[in-house]
Parts: C-alpha cells; structure tokens; sequence
C-alpha cells in the first residue's frame, strides 16, 4: 500500500513540473510591484560596419544625370526581378576583398566601414574625378534591409529581411510568425557574424532587462536559434490539461501493473 502512494506522490510531482507555465511565456516581463513607469532603454547599438557578402544600395542625385547613371539603373537586365532580388542585379556586393566595384572608380575599399562613411568616401571619390563641387551631387547609401535567420521553435523559420535601419529582436520574432508555445524564452541564441568571426550571444526575453542587451538588436546575417523547452522532450503536454491526461494514463497504466504483480 505505502509503494501505490509513493508512485501517485511522484506522478503528481511529475504532474506539477510538466506543464509549461505562464512566467515561461510572457515577455519582457517587470518585477511584480511595478506600476506603469518610464523605462530607460538602452541607445541603439553603434552603427553597423560593412562585412564581406553584404549588399550595399547606392543612389546619386545630381544636376547632370548622365553622371550617376551607374547609381540608378533603368535597363531590363532582369525585368521580372523585384525587391530584393532587383538589388541582387543592381545593387552592389562586398566581394571577398572588402571592395565594391563601381565602374568610374573601379575597386573602393568598404570593408569595415558604415554605410554613412562609405557615401562620404564615394562623394569624395567622385568630386575628385568626375565632377565639380557646383554639381550638386547627391549619394546615399544604404543596406539592402537587415537579413537574419531564425530557426528553431518558431511559427515561421528561415531567412527573413526587414528594411529597415534597426531592428528589435522582438520585431524579428514577430515578423517571423512568434516563438512556439514549447519555445525557450530564456535562453534566446544569437550567432553574430563578426570580421573576426563569430560570436555567440544569449539573450531572456522574459526578463525586461533584455532591452538593455547588446542582443536586442539585430544586426544583418545574424542567426537566431529557439531551442526547445524540457517539456517537448519530456513528452507530457504543454498546457495543463494536457499533462494531466498524460499523467493520469500513465499512472492507471502503473496501477494496474502493480496490482497484477500483487496477485501473481
């Protein structure tokens, strides 16, 4: 008798420690006194330095536009192209040597560089060769969105971009379809590209504090991975009901196992 309610004990421990439960699944969570109160978020991260295999979207205005015809394209190379794949045609690409080639100015070392010092070094380039400061001459320069790829327990895996200058983490999940109910919140992966290479980064989306990560914005071919909580390998269901069903069937299995044997 004492072993059936050591066994039902553990099935109800077990029961307990199976479901997953609220605090796993809420974000940015504050402490439990807090009012509505003004949080000082952390300033963006410094700007984004140009790696090998980024995109770069260059435009030029001036008073004479046979000058930037290079930087604005109307030709039909691939006329069915659109979106990104248009700027895979027209845009221009760090090649393995941190350099883009521009046909006035042939090979410009970019590697390294943010988007606004590499329009300064184009601008300057230009004015020395091409044309006159009365020219009026206008270049912008710009990433071709912020490409990141997330996998793991999410709605919708894969490579996704964003165009825009920055790019929340939160707002990567949400445009990628939220994390699973079996997600790990509090343990976020990050694996940042990085000239030097690569760095792994970890981040709690539960905890507000996330705001103030180095993580919490996304820079471009980051990699972002949702492992799964215990409670998908354990098998015993994700809400509590589910749980109970499961535990209640093991345990009538265990039951009747046991009292078959004390009768033998």
């Amino acid at each position: 008798m004492n072993f059936k309610y050591l066994l039902l004990l553990l099935v109800i421990v077990l029961g307990f420690t199976s479901c997953i439960s609220t605090k796993q699944l809420t974000y940015l969570q504050e402490d439990e006194n807090t009012v509505d109160s003004l949080y000082v978020m952390r300033k963006k991260p410094d700007p984004y330095r140009v790696q090998v295999n980024d995109l770069l979207s260059i435009r030029g205005k001036a008073i004479d536009p046979a000058g930037v015809a290079t930087f604005n394209p109307t030709g039909d190379t691939n006329p069915n192209a659109t979106g990104e794949e248009r700027l895979y045609y027209d845009g221009f690409v760090v090649d393995p040597h941190g350099n883009i080639r521009i046909p006035e100015l042939g090979d410009v070392a970019v590697l390294g560089l943010t988007v606004d010092e590499i329009r300064e070094k184009i601008e300057t380039m230009l004015l020395e060769s091409t044309f006159k400061a009365e020219s009026e001459l206008f270049i912008t320069v710009k990433l071709a969105g912020i490409r990141y790829t997330i996998t793991g327990e999410i709605g919708g895996p894969g490579s996704n971009i964003i165009y825009r200058d920055a790019v929340t983490i939160m707002e990567a999940i949400a445009n990628s379809g939220d994390i699973a109910i079996t997600g790990d919140r509090t343990d976020v992966i990050i694996i940042r590209q990085l000239p030097a290479g690569q760095k792994v980064g970890h981040i709690d989306l539960t905890n507000i504090d996330a705001m103030n990560s180095p993580y919490y914005w996304v820079q471009p071919n980051d990699l972002i991975l949702i492992n799964p909580l215990p409670q998908k390998s354990l098998g015993t269901g994700t809400t509590g009901l589910q749980s109970f069903t499961t535990i209640l069937t093991i345990f009538t299995a265990l039951v009747t196992t046991v009292l078959l044997f004390t009768r033998l």
